[in-house]
């Protein structure tokens, strides 16, 4: 089986590498090889690479600029994957895609299933939606698999940032009521190998069907009980001299350009049921994605 990789170099594609590996031959590309805003491009770079699965790890998510660029953004988010999407069918190929839970607009009080109604509140959620129908659309055997508040040790997300801050300020101040689920890198890439092996062999039995899934960790915290968790960790291994003091705070004392959901819980009973996937507490993966990413301070 041969399985191309797009967004090679990001957080969930760096891991792909890995978890793909023990299923087939990966060719993994990063933006410098295929940048999803030069459409043009994107027929030939899959016609070249002729995979039997695509999985697609390429995004643009500067959730705040998107504000500002929502034509890129739905550009790469939406109009990139939709050719993507039609190159699969040509090629009867499986297209693996990740969305987020920013399609949904965070005012139900329960964790989202896969069928609820979206309705995203900022630019970056409307372009994610836009792929998602996209793919839909085409005609190609597709699982989209939507995920929330993605971390790793590289690439630009709130553990990085929580640990540099802590370095450089007496205090932190984290908002507090915006509720979601901490989810590694590592886990998403794992959940997508044992995905791809089990739908592979549906296919091979005519047994497929196409659906979005929700792939996340177990439990759920807030982005300041998620601040706190990763001091917790970064002092219990010495990465920090001081611990620096964390303000709880509302949204609306930390205005951002792009609304944020508050509520962006994702319930993951589908892929249970499907293929038999529970991903553990996000606990566990913080603290393994510390001991194994991080470096003591000097």
């Amino acid at each position: 089986m041969k399985l191309l990789v797009t967004g090679a170099n990001g957080q969930i594609g760096w891991e792909l590498r890995r978890s793909l590996t023990a299923i087939g031959d990966v060719l993994a590309i990063d933006r410098e090889a295929c940048d999803l805003s030069r459409l043009r491009d994107l027929p030939g770079i899959v016609r070249t690479a002729k995979p039997d699965v695509i999985v697609n790890a390429a995004a643009y998510t500067a959730v705040d600029r998107a504000e500002d660029e929502e034509e890129l953004a739905t550009l790469v988010n939406g109009t990139a994957v939709g050719i993507i999407a039609e190159e699969a069918r040509r090629l009867g190929a499986l297209l693996v895609h990740y969305s987020t839970d920013y399609v949904f607009d965070g005012a139900k009080d329960s964790p989202y299933a896969e069928d609820d109604q979206t309705n995203p509140i900022n630019a970056y959620g409307r372009s994610k939606l836009a792929g998602e129908r996209a793919i839909g659309q085409s005609g190609s055997d597709y699982l989209i698999l939507r995920t929330c508040w993605v971390f790793a040790a590289r690439g630009h997300n709130f553990l990085r940032t929580i640990l540099r801050l802590a370095q450089e300020r007496d205090e932190l101040s984290v908002v507090a009521d915006q509720i979601g689920t901490p989810t590694w890198a590592r886990l998403i890439a794992q959940a997508t190998a044992r995905i791809v092996q089990c739908t592979c062999r549906e296919r091979g039995g005519a047994d497929f069907t196409s659906e979005i899934l929700h792939v996340t960790a177990g439990d759920s915290t807030s982005w300041c009980g998620f601040a706190e968790a990763i001091l917790d960790q970064a002092m219990g291994r010495g990465l920090l001299r001081n611990r620096p003091k964390l303000r709880p705070i509302s949204s609306s004392e930390y205005p951002l350009p792009a609304a944020r959901p508050k509520n962006s819980r994702l319930a993951g009973a589908r892929v249970r049921e499907r293929f038999g996937i529970t991903l553990p507490d996000w606990q566990p993966g913080l603290v393994q994605c510390i001991q194994e990413g991080f470096k003591r301070a000097p």
